[in-house]
């Protein structure tokens, strides 16, 4: 059920769906989310749209840089979270080739109640998903 925003720059010749692609294949293999639970908003911005600290954490950003933004359902551990990270950056890093330096990814966490996935209904608002109900790992630190 994560929902998923990316922005980048236009310039950067169409890798908007690569991206999105590799974010989700990510978020299957670390989260367990179902293949087919795929909710994104790509977004191409002109140049000085996308506004960031060129050094902040003594980490070197360039105009390369793409903000990935996930809401998802809250309880995932430290460690899977950080999981998460590693294997966005190292699939972007692949294909398309970017920067894990230009990487900046932030999670928003809700709970499952908070989403509607179509027909006004609050489908997880009484019962969960059997992969978000029965996953362990999701309440570790």
């Amino acid at each position: 059920m994560p929902f998923v925003q990316i922005s980048l720059y236009r310039s950067q010749h169409g890798r908007a769906r690569q991206v999105g692609d590799r974010v989700h294949q990510a978020m299957v293999e670390t989260l367990d989310i179902p293949a087919d639970d795929k909710f994104q908003i790509l977004t191409e911005h002109s140049s000085g749209e996308l506004v960031y600290d060129p050094s902040f954490l003594g980490i070197d950003r360039t105009d390369g840089i793409i903000m990935i933004q996930i809401t998802l359902a809250t309880g995932r551990s430290r460690q899977l979270k950080a999981a998460l990270f590693a294997r966005i950056a190292e699939l972007l890093a692949e294909t398309p080739g970017i920067r894990p330096q230009d990487i900046f990814v932030t999670l928003v966490e809700a709970s499952a109640e908070n989403f509607s996935f179509g027909n006004g209904e609050a489908q997880f608002a009484y019962h969960l998903p059997p992969h978000l109900a029965s996953a362990p790992e999701r309440h570790g630190q």
